[in-house]
């Protein structure tokens, strides 16, 4: 998938924390100026630019990791070239029980670390393109749920993409599941759910 798209993010640094703002996936040789897909996701894990420069104000190239080539293989069944990807959290971390524990800690209070805050939001209404398909892909993890609570009443998605779990509001499963059958399941899942989205919409 990594000779079709390329991938750039555009990464800060706040209080001393790094953290990453967006990330756009686009098909190499592609000509559009907005995604025709947006992904709200749980965090960059260890996403870093190849420039090595940490704070930017311009994005900058990075290799895709395996949870975004679940995107790309998205996109290139479902025929889309741009897609975006925002975050719960900015922060920049590839443990994501070190994000559970800084989610739940003081040291959350230091930094506005989510796009999905009332703080931000001129920024998210700039990186975020209404009428687009929305994956929901953070995962289930308990201590999300607050930060997808935030996101869901700030975007109100009627019908966003993704699999969520049963019994559940606000946890949707991410794209890379540990077992592969399952991570080849997701992008059948939501291929299927976006033909189903455009065939509808072409009545």
């Amino acid at each position: 998938m990594s000779t079709k798209f390329e991938v750039r993010g555009l990464f800060y640094e706040s209080n001393g924390y790094k953290l990453r703002k967006n990330l756009d996936i686009k098909r190499i040789g592609a000509e559009l100026n907005d995604p025709d897909l947006m992904a709200v996701m749980m965090n960059p894990g260890s996403s870093y630019p190849l420039d090595e420069i940490n704070n930017n104000t311009v994005p900058s190239e990075k290799e895709p990791d395996n949870t975004q080539q679940q995107i790309m293989k998205v996109m290139d069944v479902a025929a889309l070239n741009y897609a975006r990807i925002l975050n719960l959290s900015d922060l920049r971390t590839p443990d994501s029980s070190e994000l559970y524990r800084f989610l739940k800690s003081e040291k959350s209070s230091e930094v506005e670390y989510s796009i999905f805050s009332p703080n931000r939001k001129s920024e998210r209404e700039q990186l975020f393109v209404n009428g687009t398909p929305v994956i929901f892909g953070w995962g289930v993890n308990q201590a999300l749920v607050p930060l997808a609570k935030q996101a869901i009443e700030a975007l109100c998605i009627n019908n966003p993409l993704g699999i969520l779990k049963s019994n559940t509001r606000y946890s949707y499963y991410h794209p890379l599941p540990r077992i592969y059958a399952k991570q080849l399941e997701w992008v059948q899942h939501v291929t299927s759910q976006i033909s189903r989205t455009a065939n509808a919409a072409a009545f």
